[in-house]
């Protein structure tokens, strides 16, 4: 059974290792934009991974067709993804005359 922690982690490794120590779950929601930085998303995959916690990479809700996500989850070999829907997208216009 994987508990993942998203609000309770929210990419802090603060908050993980407390998370780790007290064992309240087995795997975190990494939002790549959440915590601040790229280097502070990968050490919270890399703190989860090496606590045998999984991790799944995800984006915020609202989030734009941006795939980065994707070549993160290969890149640190999280292996998990989480996506929303395709036929629900951002759309940026622009109004120029």
């Amino acid at each position: 059974m994987q508990l993942v922690g998203d609000d309770l982690f929210v990419t802090n490794t603060d908050y993980l290792k407390k998370g780790i120590d007290l064992g309240v779950a087995n795997s975190i929601l990494i939002k790549v934009n959440q915590i601040g930085t790229l280097t502070e998303t990968l050490n919270a995959i890399q703190m989860a991974q090496k606590a045998g916690y999984t991790a799944v990479v995800s984006h915020r809700s609202g989030e734009t067709e941006d795939t980065s996500i994707a070549d993160i989850v290969v890149a640190t070999n999280a292996g998990e993804i989480k996506t929303g829907s395709l036929a629900r997208t951002t759309v940026s216009l622009s109004t120029t005359n």
